[in-house]
């Protein structure tokens, strides 16, 4: 604690409190609105272990209100962001303001295979072993829900699924979280030779926890499932800006005349097409979000990458070039950018560079410079992360039984294993000389 000459002191959870706090004995004898206000600015992870300090605390901290406005006070603040970084072998959460601290992300939908993370909202990551097998997972609190094994529709004359393309975003008009799962249906291989193939679209509803197919889709969707497009690295899964996913479908020669974007509002849950300046419709372009904006990066013949944001939504005029990134020295190819945020102070801007680097892009002197992690030596792919206490620090329900029930069968083994073992020492055995 510091001492007496000092204006404030810190605390365990390394928030530092006015001098006054100091004459309180404890937590109780706080006026709640002044705990409120301190508790909106503590990281999730935090709060998790504030329940346990009195019961008025535990109902403020699982209560709706206090769980909105902590994470409207984040999402306003930019505290405690994080960032998830995803390979074959990693899934860890880095503090952006401490690369230094790097957390593995151990979730309970973890199997022997690659567990798929497909997207990243609000302090929540969606999850997937297989598209029956799906979850929302939140590293900060741990809390899990996993979403009903919805089965595929095959139409007649299929028998097996394709490519799997995933999105997931809040709905902000409903106020309900939601998975967009697109399927690709397969007969035999005769398929492969003619275009186009059966596909079914279906939406999942965490306030309902119940999925419902989209039955209005547009002809355009099609042709995400056809052979080439998966080859095209992340746009299988949507980009989330302004209550909408997004994809971007790109021309191809004899195929697609030019680069056409697809968007699914979560509100109406209905497909559409956006438009964008006709000047990059035969570019190489992707897709991504910056501030909220939904952006495109136009690739200039693998030497820098022009980034274009739409500063108001559906608004064709308002798209603009607001950078260009040189290619870095230090990689071979640059197939792939993409910005993640901006600094505080808005003069450099985060970017992920080929799914495997990170580097911080001055604005003002174009250089760039590695955003260094510690034990993160692999290719990655980078995921914005916030803390946040959504899915409450009480969990899913079901997941509660399912992990009583598991504890239970553990205990049963042991109980078992335990009488083998006594059965066997209360029979003796005979020791041959």
């Amino acid at each position: 604690m510091a001492s007496s000459s000092n204006k404030e002191v810190t605390v365990s959870t390394q928030i530092h409190f006015p001098l006054s706090f100091r004459q309180t004995k404890n937590m109780a004898d706080m006026p709640m609105d002044i705990i409120t206000d301190l508790f909106l600015r503590l990281p999730a992870s935090t709060l998790v272990r504030c329940r346990v300090l009195s019961k008025p605390c535990f109902s403020l901290i699982d209560s709706p209100d206090f769980i909105s406005s902590h994470l409207h006070h984040t999402l306003q603040t930019g505290d405690h962001l994080m960032i998830l970084l995803r390979g074959p072998r990693l899934l860890v959460t880095v503090d952006l303001d401490s690369p230094d601290k790097v957390s593995d992300v151990e979730h309970p939908l973890k199997a022997g295979g690659l567990t798929e993370v497909f997207g990243s909202c609000n302090g929540l990551i969606g999850l997937s072993n297989s598209p029956t097998d799906m979850a929302l997972f939140n590293p900060s609190t741990r809390q899990i829900h996993r979403l009903p094994a919805e089965p595929v529709d095959f139409p007649e004359g299929s028998r097996t699924r394709g490519y799997v393309f995933y999105g997931f975003g809040y709905d902000s008009v409903n106020e309900d979280y939601k998975v967009v799962r697109m399927i690709q249906c397969k007969g035999g291989a005769a398929d492969e030779l003619v275009f186009g193939f059966p596909y079914e679209v279906k939406v999942f509803s965490l306030k309902m926890n119940t999925w419902k197919r989209v039955k209005r889709v547009l002809p355009a969707i099609q042709l995400l499932f056809y052979f080439y497009y998966h080859l095209l690295y992340r746009r299988g899964y949507g980009v989330l800006a302004c209550n909408s996913l997004h994809w971007v479908l790109p021309r191809r020669p004899g195929l697609i005349a030019f680069n056409t974007i697809i968007r699914f509002d979560l509100a109406v849950e209905e497909f559409e097409i956006l438009t964008f300046p006709e000047s990059l419709a035969h570019e190489n372009i992707d897709i991504g979000v910056l501030e909220g904006c939904l952006c495109l990066m136009c690739n200039r013949e693998f030497t820098s990458v022009d980034v274009w944001v739409m500063k108001e939504y559906k608004v064709e005029g308002s798209w603009s070039k607001v950078f260009s990134v040189p290619k870095p020295k230090s990689v071979e190819s640059f197939d792939f950018m993409r910005p993640l945020l901006y600094s505080k102070d808005r003069r450099k801007v985060l970017i992920e560079v080929n799914n495997a680097k990170l580097l911080w892009f001055d604005l003002e002197s174009k250089r760039l410079r590695t955003l260094r992690i510690k034990d993160c030596d692999s290719s990655y792919s980078a995921e914005l992360l916030v803390s946040s206490l959504v899915l409450g620090c009480k969990g899913d329900p079901s997941e509660a039984k399912r992990r009583r029930e598991r504890r239970a069968l553990e205990d049963k083994m042991m109980q078992q294993r335990s009488k083998r073992w006594d059965d066997f020492l209360s029979k003796g055995f005979k020791l041959v000389l």
